[in-house]
Parts: structure tokens; C-alpha cells; sequence
């Protein structure tokens, strides 16, 4: 064989091997509502692709896109990334849920998760995290340290996963602090830092001294910061560029153990349908440092709460408790069940206002 011939051999089996190696590789994507540099919702789901990335090397490929409004544009992209051969779809916000169902009846050997929901399938999984444990948290400190009795709320969507996180904050600040109130914004925004921050500077024009949050950004934080004296809460990520005040603890959503699983699941052949619903105990919700601002009674108080939240030993929606309009909802000791918190959609007894229709 002369050289010329050798050479068109061998360049031809190292390009097929290299064809093998990339069809090898297993590709997760992964949609995201908010730029990937939020500070919260987002950017910790990112950290998680991160972790798959790290995890398995050269094993896979991750690809995303930010920024994806919820609706018709979540169906294109989601739809998209499945013709550019991924083999997994994680879709990461609520109003997702619809589009992802749609898009996975038409590429049935591509796996989805779609974060947050509640609709499922042969190829689609749902997960979520309990964040109302993490509220439940927020709520004791928030009710401890309030001078003015005023705790503002940014809220973000009037679905259950916000209308739950509101409860459980109220009803363990209650818990505490008999004369606390509860103002709430609806910002109807996941991720606006404009609207995020007029809400917070709002609440605090109304007497708000803390700031709760169930949108993405570090806005309300800058905010708080501003105003002075009032304390805030990290929605999502820790958001400790702004400890030890206002930010005085966090919710932390810890995705990359779920992802790194569902990978290997792909991997493996093994991965199936499931609904995931995890909290503090399994380590999906984290809580993030409780800073030296919060006296130490209060922090510890906070920390055996939180203890007590992961060995099971304690669930935040735990009876007696009445709706906002005075009926029975869980009598004493009696504990929710999951349906009854998957599908809420009332206040309990004490909050003011109305949740939007």
C-alpha cells in the first residue's frame, strides 16, 4: 500500500472513530426562564448542568438556552433542541409544562423532566423541590426579628408552589409573633429586576422591615440594602454577596445530585417516568448560613426547626389550621397531604388580601 493510500485509510477510520465517539456521547440540554447569571432560580440550574458536566466528562455533552419565555417560545426551543439530538430535556419552569408534554409526543425516544409541574407521560418526568420547608424556616426568623410587625412578600405567579411558599413563611412567623402581618406584591414576573426592586421598595414603604421574595434576582436584596434595617432572605442560590445584611439566611435549591441521577438513568438504559418531590431531609432544599446578624436563641431556634423539617419529625402544614375564611381546613396534629398542597389555591386563616384569579 503506498503512502497516499495509507494516509486516506487512516484518516478515514480515525473520522469514523471520532463519528462513533460523538454518537456515543450522551446530550442533555436544558431550558432555562431566566438568564443563567440571576443569582437564583436559574443560575442554580445551571450549577446543577455544571455538575453533570463534571460528573461524566467527555461521556456528555450539555447544551442550553436562556431566557425562554414560558409559552408558544418554549415549545420552539424545547422542540429545537430534541432535532439537534438530545437524548434528555430538562425544562425548567412551571409554565414549561404544557409545551413539554406537547413536544415529547412527538419525539417519544427523547427523555424530559420538566421542573416544577405536575403532568407526566411515558417519556416525561416531573420534579420539584418542597420549598415551603425552606419558607417554613424563613417564616420563624422573619417573625422573630420583625420590629415593625410588617413582613412584605414578593410573590411572583398565583400558583400553588408560591401560594403554599406564602402560607408556610405566615403561619411560622404567626407561630412566633402573634401581631405579625403579611403584605404581598404580585409581581407577575419570575425575573425582572425592575419590578422586583419597586416591589421590595414598595413593601418597604408600606413598614415592611423584612423582605420575603419568590422571584429570581438579587434586586429586592440591593433594595433592602438601600433602605437600611431591613433584613431579606436569598431566594434559590445562598445570595451571600449580600450577608451578613440584609441577606440573613437563604433558600438554596440543590438540582445536581437529581440531574447527575437522571443522567446516569439515560446512560444506563434504566431511566423511567417518576415524580420527584424532595426537601431538606434528602438535600434538594438547602438552608443557606444563618448570618451573626440573627441572634443566636433565634438561629438555633431556626436550626432545630430545620432539624426537625428533615428527620420528619415536623411538617410545616401541621394542624390546627383554618383557611383565610375561617373554615377548618387540618384539625389538631393533623398533617397535609401531598394532593391537598400540589393543588392549593387558598390562604390560611390571618392572611389579607386576595390571591389573584
Amino acid at each position: 500500500m503506498n503512502f497516499v493510500k495509507y494516509l486516506a485509510g487512516a484518516t478515514l477510520a480515525l473520522g469514523l472513530a471520532t463519528s462513533a465517539i460523538a454518537q456515543d456521547k450522551t446530550k442533555v440540554g436544558f431550558i432555562y426562564v431566566g438568564p443563567i447569571g440571576d443569582g437564583g432560580w436559574t443560575y442554580e440550574h445551571d450549577k446543577g448542568r455544571l455538575a453533570v458536566e463534571e460528573a461524566f466528562g467527555d461521556a456528555v455533552e450539555t447544551v442550553y438556552q436562556e431566557s425562554v419565555p414560558e409559552g408558544a417560545d418554549a415549545e420552539r426551543a424545547i422542540t429545537q433542541m430534541a432535532l439537534q439530538g438530545a437524548d434528555l430535556i430538562f425544562t425548567t419552569s412551571f409554565g414549561y409544562m404544557e409545551p413539554t408534554v406537547s413536544v415529547a409526543a412527538k419525539f417519544p425516544d427523547v427523555k424530559f423532566e420538566h421542573a416544577t409541574g405536575y403532568k407526566a407521560g411515558p417519556n416525561v418526568s416531573t420534579y420539584s423541590a418542597r420549598f415551603y420547608e425552606g419558607r417554613a424556616v424563613q417564616g420563624h426568623i422573619a417573625g422573630k426579628m420583625t420590629k415593625s410587625n410588617v413582613v412584605g412578600y414578593i410573590a411572583s405567579f398565583p400558583i400553588p408552589e408560591v401560594i403554599r411558599g406564602i402560607n408556610a413563611a405566615y403561619i411560622h412567623a404567626k407561630k412566633v409573633n402573634p401581631d405579625v402581618q403579611f403584605k404581598i406584591i404580585w409581581a407577575y414576573t419570575w425575573f425582572d429586576p425592575a419590578k422586583e426592586a419597586d416591589a421590595a421598595t414598595a413593601l418597604i414603604e408600606q413598614g415592611a422591615d423584612v423582605i420575603l421574595q419568590h422571584t429570581d434576582s438579587t434586586a429586592p436584596q440591593a433594595a433592602a440594602e438601600k433602605a437600611g434595617n431591613v433584613i431579606t432572605f436569598g431566594q434559590a442560590s445562598d445570595m451571600s454577596e449580600y450577608a451578613p445584611l440584609p441577606r440573613v439566611s437563604s433558600i438554596i435549591d440543590n438540582w445536581g445530585p437529581y440531574y447527575v441521577a437522571r443522567t446516569q438513568a439515560v446512560i444506563d438504559g434504566t431511566w423511567e417516568s417518576v415524580q420527584t418531590w424532595d426537601g431538606i431531609g434528602p438535600g434538594m432544599v438547602g438552608i443557606g448560613e444563618i448570618t451573626d446578624a440573627v441572634p443566636a436563641d433565634i438561629k438555633a431556634e431556626a436550626l432545630a426547626l430545620k432539624d426537625a423539617i428533615a428527620a420528619g419529625d415536623y411538617h410545616p402544614f401541621t394542624g390546627p389550621l383554618k383557611k383565610q375564611d375561617g373554615s377548618d381546613w387540618l384539625g389538631d396534629g393533623e398533617v397535609s397531604d401531598d394532593g391537598a398542597l400540589l393543588g392549593m389555591n387558598f390562604y390560611v386563616e390571618g392572611l389579607e388580601g386576595d390571591i389573584p384569579q
